[in-house]
Formats: C-alpha cells, structure tokens, sequence
C-alpha cells in the first residue's frame, strides 16, 4: 500500500550532484563559481541582528525587488523572488501547467524539468537539440502551455541568441520560460524580451555568477500579470531575511560579480582548448562548464573516467541521460583546479 498519488509513487525524484565533505577534494561537478562573493554580501552577514531574525520578512522580498529593478531597468511589479530558481521553475509549473497539462522544452538540457512535469503529473514533450545545438523547428507547435529554454543550455552551454528566442515566443501559445541561470558568464543575454512579449519570463539565480549557491536565491522577470499571477502560488514567506539582505548587496556589487566571471571565463577558454587538443568534442560554453565528449579512440568510456577521476578525489559530473552517456560535465574552476583534472586525466590514461 502507498499513501502517495499514483504519479509520485511512479516517478523518480532529481538526483542533485554530489556534495564531498572532504576537503582535498578538487569539486568540478556542480557548477559552484570557484571565487569568493562580493565582499559587500559578508560585511553583511556580519551586520545581522536579531530584531532581524526573531521578525518574519518582508514576505515580497521588497529590498531586492527594487534593488534589482534599479540595476535591471525594469520596475518592482514585473519582478518576483524565490528560494533559488529552481523554486521559480515549480512555482511556474504550478501555475500555468498543471495535471493533465503539458510542458516542452529541447533535449538534453536540465533534467529538473521532467521531474516538474512528473510531481504535476502533467504531459512533457521532449524534442532533441539540432546536431549543431540550435532550436528544434518542433517546438514551435507542440501546443505546450509551458515551454522551456535553459540559456545558456544545461549541460551543453551552448547559447540560442535572443532574435531567435523572440521568434519562439512569438509562434507559443503559452508562456516561455527562459531559463538563465549561467547568463553572468555569457555574452548576451534575453532581457529585452521582456518587454516586448507578454508571454516570457526570465529566470536567473545568484548561485553561479555571484557565488551564493548556499544561499539559495533567484528571481524571476516578466510581464506583470504574469508576475502576479505568479505571486498567488508561491509560499508565504519564501525568501529569509538573511537572503534578502544578502542577495541586495550581491546584485549591488556588479564589479566583484564581473571580475570573477571574467576570471572563469578566461579559464574556460584554455580548458577548452587543452580538451580539443587531445580530441575532446567541446561545444562552445557560455556557462562556467563545459561538456566534453570522450574522444573517438579513447581508451576509457565516459563514466569510467568519471570513476577514475573520483577515485583520485577529482570530481566532474557523469548524466546519464540518452544523449550524453558518452560525455561528462566539467565545472570551470581555478586554475590551479583546472590544472589538477588534467594531470588527473593524463595519470588515469588520456594522453593530455
């Protein structure tokens, strides 16, 4: 006997990557920035007090919400807060999907989503990337009342540009999700959509550009209808006080959040190149991770350098998922880390 809904007990829960105690470990494998946040973010930590912590907060989180629609160019109403975006993504699946709905995105790409069609147990149409990572013609007509683009995509990294988003969202009946979680590290960006199409919403997190994936913080920009609609699901009082507070000063300090992605992306660009070199298929990143597809003549599989990497205390990411068996995901770190994986690499076997 099961106490849980018939789709609940069928599916299967999102497996988050692995999080080592160790501290020797060289940690590659969930696209955490490697560089330290905004120092502005620990001054105010340590400013906290406890009138701050004994009181609910401010349950709209406000203080960022006008922070943000400074900095951004939008105004507070077409911007909601949530606890890391991937609350945003349920809330939104909530709201404008449902049972019996059906969501679409492209494939392979964050494997969240599946998992939000399944605890809604809604339809999902999963149709793949082009071989070259450009947008399906497909998922312009699934009829989808959400459809999804991480962009910069999970785990390719790989970036469809915002003429060709505007395209899609004007062919959708429903509402398009673009999913821009790894945005601080890429060259463009989706903003100005949002403006012109009532039907999309912008999500980003301050887990990677700004260093707080402990945090747990993101938010979301779109229409304001769409916006409020989206306030009558979410949770009372999701976002703490200490996020609040930390994720102003986070997305204040656009200095400290620039030098470190640039510093990631410099690092991209040569452990991209020393892969290529050694016969790796490395789409180009805008995310601070690349995915590296095994050489043709390489001695080892992907998951059995995923292995030997982590009997060396190297970690880098194994999906199994259909189109990627033979590929694995590496977070940029710094150098020194980045130096670490590859001399890992060339002692378990890959001439590097």
């Amino acid at each position: 006997m099961s106490y849980f809904r018939d789709n609940i007990e069928r599916m299967v829960g999102y497996v988050p990557g692995e999080q080592p105690s160790d501290p020797e470990v060289v940690k590659l494998n969930t696209n955490e920035n490697p560089y330290p946040p905004s120092e502005r973010v620990l001054a105010a930590l340590g400013s906290m007090n406890a009138e701050q912590l004994r009181r609910y907060p401010e349950p709209t989180a406000v203080m960022f919400r006008e922070t943000a629609a400074k900095i951004l160019g939008f105004s507070p109403e077409q911007i909601i807060c949530g606890n890391g975006s991937d609350e945003l993504l349920t809330m939104a699946s909530r709201a404008f999907v449902g049972p019996q709905g059906l969501m679409a995105y492209p494939v392979p790409t964050y494997s969240l989503y599946r998992t939000l069609a399944h605890i809604e147990d809604a339809g999902f149409v999963e149709i793949p990337f082009g071989p070259d990572w450009s947008l399906p013609e497909e998922l312009y007509s699934t009829g989808a009342k959400l459809t999804l683009l991480s962009n910069p995509n999970a785990p390719s990294g790989t970036m469809i540009e915002a003429d060709e988003v505007a395209h899609l969202a004007k062919k959708l009946d429903g509402v398009l999700i673009v999913d821009e979680a790894y945005v601080d590290f890429a060259e463009s960006n989706c903003l100005e959509l949002v403006d012109k199409h009532k039907n999309v919403l912008i999500l980003r997190t301050l887990s990677k550009g700004y260093s707080l994936a402990g945090l747990r913080f993101g938010y979301g920009i779109g229409n304001g209808k769409l916006i409020a609609g989206l306030n009558k699901v979410k949770d009372s009082y999701n976002c703490d006080a200490v996020s609040v507070m930390l994720a102003s000063e986070a997305i204040t300090d656009q200095e400290a959040m620039g030098e470190n992605a640039r510093k990631v992306k410099d690092e991209r660009e040569r452990l991209s190149e020393r892969l290529r070199a050694v016969g790796f298929e490395v789409p180009e990143s805008q995310a601070n991770f690349l995915l590296a597809r095994m050489p043709a003549e390489c001695p080892l599989t992907a998951k059995q350098l995923y292995k030997k990497l982590k009997q060396h205390k190297v970690y880098v990411r194994y999906l199994e998922q259909t189109h990627l068996a033979d590929c694995v995901r590496i977070t940029v770190g710094r150098p020194e880390e980045n130096g670490a994986l590859l001399e890992t690499m060339r002692q378990v076997g890959i001439e590097i």
